[in-house]
């Protein structure tokens, strides 16, 4: 007759379902509730950390901007700050939205858009002024600034030039100047952001 080491074989319960002998449940718990104990310690000491990453006041303050466009004139530009970046706004002539509108099927587009799709409410144009070369500014805000050959922006950094659809015509720019989100709030009031 063998040596049995084991414990005593499990009891059926009135359903059939074996009862695992109590030193298996205490064991069960013995491995189970260090580990819970580790798992609610590293939550809590990651906690600081993850709540760390949430955008400060000062950054959701600045997630949306509303500018009044009332005492902007045509031809005129101003620049407006969003999210920390400067936000281009044009009113445009009729004649500069004529001339972005005679080069929409222009094959020579580098990033093919069409003035309509960029732009909600004539005469307005509203893009993000950063180059999308390598994050300059582009000069074309102030009426002294060089434009460049299509009336729009050139960026002094290397040479990308935008024509006044804010599309770029002239690289190493890859895309056309970004178009943030915004809406018409009335006839005068704009609401740049979500």
């Amino acid at each position: 007759m063998e040596n049995d080491m084991s414990s005593d074989p499990p009891q059926a319960c009135a359903s059939g379902a074996a009862i695992r002998p109590p030193e298996m449940r205490r064991r069960d718990f013995l491995n189970i509730a260090p580990v819970a104990a580790a798992g609610t310690g590293a939550v809590i000491a990651l906690w600081p950390l993850i709540d760390s990453m949430n955008p400060s006041a000062e950054v959701l303050a600045q997630s949306s901007t509303d500018v009044d466009l009332a005492s902007v004139e045509a031809g005129q530009r101003i620049t407006v700050n969003w999210r920390g970046q400067p936000v281009f706004i044009a009113r445009r002539t009729g004649e500069e939205i004529a001339r972005a509108r005679a080069d929409d099927a222009n094959s020579s587009l580098i990033d093919p858009q069409t003035d309509a799709e960029r732009v909600q409410r004539d005469p307005w144009l509203i893009v993000i002024g950063v180059c999308t070369h390598l994050g300059c500014v582009p000069l074309g805000q102030s009426p002294g600034d060089p434009r460049g050959r299509y009336g729009g922006w050139f960026c002094p950094c290397h040479g990308s030039v935008y024509d006044a659809s804010g599309r770029v015509r002239r690289g190493p720019a890859p895309r056309n100047l970004a178009v943030p989100p915004y809406a018409f709030r009335g006839d005068s009031i704009v609401h740049i952001g979500q």
